[in-house]
């Protein structure tokens, strides 16, 4: 019999944290964050990580858990968010994936098999050294000639995916993102509700704007200073995330503060969007419209319990019913 699993996702700011923590209280649930910075310990402010009094009991899995000096990747997550469900499911709960990383949640949902993936090690020490001497845009505007798909959904800064992704059609002369489409074709190995939450553009903007803000004025800068001075460089996998690296650019004297703020501010909008489109792409998606709530979280816990309820009793998903998301 398969298992339970929910999944509360969607994009940056949009109010993932409150909700996910009424929801799991509701169904005895436990939270694995999809996070790919929140892991990390000494990373607090930038990728505003959750504090120990404002989990309210619930208990949380992945986060605080590597030194900014190791790499986390989807394998690892796959790897660690298991482990995680399995010790979940051993307690009697149900766990409760929540974050943002859309591409970490498809491999866990469809236990996507990445062991078979071929490498070629020179290939990509060759992309490796080109992204050195002429930049990440260069990369993709390579993978942008042999997979536009692929070059909308990936980030010129995610070098290592643009890398993976050029590996990839190297390797078999497909397109990686058509692979990845037939990965989201499996069915999944758990009875699961797959929920995103989602604002208005203009409103989510805002709480882009306004959450970066609060991330100045709570100590940003001094904590990428810290990370910078326990050895920390610009291009660790942890210093990728948005937030990071723009500080890291300030304190070497690429950019003034003025510009580091705008352009976090700039891309985390811009981040919000590719989430937007990756979930829209998703089969098996109840969108959770915040406007159609009168942004009540009870009326929007409400009608996750009524989806939620059907998974918990072993009923499956009624893909027929599923909302379509609108902004």
């Amino acid at each position: 019999m398969k298992k339970p699993l929910i999944i509360l996702t969607g994009p940056t700011a949009v109010g993932k944290t409150e909700l996910s923590l009424k929801l799991a209280k509701k169904i005895n649930g436990s939270i694995i964050s999809a996070d790919s910075m929140q892991v990390y310990r000494h990373m607090d402010i930038g990728s505003a990580k959750i504090k120990k009094p404002e989990m309210q009991g619930v208990p949380h899995y992945l986060i605080d858990v590597l030194s900014p000096n190791e790499e986390f990747h989807v394998v690892r997550f796959q790897e660690m968010a298991k482990a995680a469900m399995e010790d979940i499911y051993a307690q009697g709960r149900v766990p409760v994936v929540t974050g943002g990383t859309g591409f970490y949640i498809q491999a866990l949902l469809y236990d996507v098999d990445f062991t078979k993936e071929k490498t070629d090690a020179g290939y990509r020490e060759s992309l490796e050294q080109l992204a050195r001497e002429h930049g990440g845009e260069y990369l993709h505007r390579m993978l942008y000639q042999v997979d536009k798909k692929a070059a909308e959904e990936i980030h010129a800064n995610n070098v290592k995916r643009v890398i993976r992704a050029l590996e990839f059609h190297h390797l078999t002369g497909q397109m990686i993102s058509q692979h990845n489409e037939a990965e989201r074709q499996k069915e999944s190995p758990y009875r699961f509700c797959y929920f995103v939450l989602n604002d208005e553009r203009g409103r989510l903007y805002e709480r882009i704007n306004q959450r970066v803000d609060k991330m100045m004025e709570e100590g940003l800068l001094k904590e990428v200073t810290a990370l910078r001075d326990m050895g920390c460089t610009r291009d660790m996998v942890s210093m990728q995330g948005l937030g990071y690296k723009e500080i890291f650019d300030y304190l070497s004297g690429e950019a003034t503060l003025e510009e580091a703020v705008y352009r976090i501010k700039r891309d985390t909008r811009h981040f919000a969007k590719r989430q937007l489109t990756w979930f829209r792409r998703e089969r098996d998606v109840i969108w959770i419209n915040k406007p159609e709530f009168d942004y009540d979280e009870n009326k929007m816990l409400d009608d996750m319990m009524v989806w939620t309820s059907r998974i918990l009793s072993e009923s499956c998903v009624d893909k027929t019913l599923n909302k379509k998301e609108k902004y």
